[in-house]
């Protein structure tokens, strides 16, 4: 079920009605939630939600079973497993038949009489946030971030809440679970900005992001050898702000969903293209996987400890498998090792003036140094997304040529596409209070005519959209 569409809007507002009428007995409302989330999930596939409600009731059985566990060693040993069998279902799912293309290449090459067979399944949307969402619970019952096990129909809700089901933000389990025993009061919920999130979203995703993606991006990725270098370069500046649209939108809208319904969902994206460096990008760009990533993979493989060289390695890990994570293509290894080399690049000029200028923090660009850094960065990340974007080697390879022919006139860019391009690029740079500043002017208009005002922003939203609605982006990962 797609956010803007008229099914999911006739369905959050019954969910709304209902889970507020309950909000008195909190073991219904869970229970309707719950129920809701599973409805939501179903309406793609219903087959899979018996994936989603195994995934579910093995997590509460090893939950149970890692904190009944009397030693250190065997609680570490049974989170191992647990996290083991979460992370098999997820690659037999995902990347099955990218070893089975991987093993047969590989014999191929070597001359060996070896060929396994394929299975051609389709990766159910949203396994990696429910997956990730198991494995938060697990790791955080371990390290006692969590006290006690969750209830049953308390882990469900959690790991099946529909408004980051299938997409994200990743909200942690110690961060969701407490909200879940509070009984949430209406005067404390902040609707004008869960308002603003979500009129904002809809413009991202069903405005900018599709225009991108319909008149510019998939043309230009589909054949890239029909065009020049300037449309080959707008095309990767395109898809480089619909990205950010596309999925910036899902979790703004997300997090204004979440808000209505009384639950709080941490910020997800903080104008990522303004970044001086790629350390900063990533601390900008996705921020629920990043951290993510950092607390479960990258501080349990050593983090920043054991030297230089076991730094260097396991930023590599991390993002080689991040970029995996996204899905089992060689173009996603390409993009997670290019984004790993250039964090240990960064790491390595930090410790070298470090050693030879005594500057152990790195300096805080200001003036024409903070401009040239911002440029370099966006277009580090711009060509990564190249990678990101094809879906294979080759047409990356192709798209890549393409560079070469400056002499041909651009014929894919339009008037709009650059105005959103431009726009989008120039929203980057706004102020960083600018929705707490909305938001106090909206709250002084009188309820009537704000109610008027976001029916009115809706239609107008859903008018200046092309014809129908692409899903987005994060689903296929």
């Amino acid at each position: 079920m797609l956010f803007p569409t008229l099914n999911f809007g006739l369905f959050f507002l019954i969910v709304f009605a209902l889970a507020w009428a309950l909000v008195r007995w909190p073991q219904g409302r869970i229970a309707f939630l719950s129920a809701a989330s599973y409805v939501f999930y179903g309406w793609w596939d219903w087959r899979y939600l018996f994936l989603l409600g195994g995934s579910t009731l093995f997590n509460y059985l090893a939950g149970h079973i890692i904190v009944r566990q009397e030693t250190p060693r065997g609680a570490k040993l049974a989170v191992s497993l647990a996290v083991a069998v979460n992370l098999a279902v997820l690659a037999f799912f995902k990347y099955a038949d990218f070893t089975s293309h991987a093993v047969n290449d590989t014999a191929t090459v070597l001359g060996l009489p070896v060929r396994l067979g394929f299975l051609d399944m389709v990766v159910p949307v949203g396994i990696s946030f429910f997956t990730f969402h198991g494995i938060s619970y697990l790791v955080d019952l371990y390290r006692g971030t969590l006290r006690r096990p969750a209830s049953l129909m308390n882990l469900v809700l959690y790991i099946s809440f529909f408004p980051q089901l299938v997409a994200g933000p990743i909200v942690r389990a110690s961060h969701f679970l407490p909200q879940i025993g509070e009984r949430p009061n209406p005067d404390d919920i902040r609707a004008t900005r869960a308002y603003l999130l979500i009129i904002g979203g809809l413009f991202k995703k069903v405005v900018v992001a599709n225009y991108l993606a319909t008149d510019l991006v998939d043309a230009v990725f589909m054949d890239p050898d029909r065009y020049g270098a300037l449309d080959l370069l707008l095309a990767t500046y395109g898809y480089a702000m619909q990205i950010y649209c596309d999925f910036s939108a899902y979790t703004d809208i997300a997090i204004g969903l979440a808000a209505l319904l009384g639950f709080r969902f941490p910020q997800n994206f903080n104008q990522p293209y303004r970044s001086g460096s790629l350390q900063e990008f990533w601390r900008r760009w996705h921020i629920s996987l990043s951290s993510w990533l950092r607390d479960y993979l990258y501080i349990p493989l050593g983090g920043n400890r054991g030297g230089l060289w076991a730094h260097c390695r396991n930023l590599m890990i991390t993002m080689l498998l991040g970029g995996l994570w996204h899905g089992a293509n060689w173009t996603f290894v390409i993009w997670g090792a290019l984004h790993g080399g250039m964090l240990v690049v960064e790491l390595l000029v930090n410790r070298l003036r470090a050693i030879t200028l005594g500057e152990w923090e790195a300096p805080r660009l200001r003036g024409w140094r903070r401009v040239a850094a911002i440029v370099a960065t966006f277009h580090f990340v711009c060509f990564t997304w190249i990678f990101f974007r094809a879906p294979t080697l080759d047409l990356a390879g192709r798209f890549l040529a393409g560079f070469g022919r400056w002499d041909v006139l651009p014929t894919a860019v339009t008037p709009l596409t650059l105005l959103l391009i431009i726009g989008t690029l120039a929203s980057q740079f706004l102020p960083g209070d600018r929705l707490a500043r909305v938001e106090d002017w909206v709250r002084r208009v009188p309820l009537p005519a704000m109610g008027a005002a976001v029916g009115l922003a809706v239609v107008l939203i859903q008018a200046c959209a092309p014809e129908g609605v692409a899903p987005f982006i994060y689903f296929q990962f």
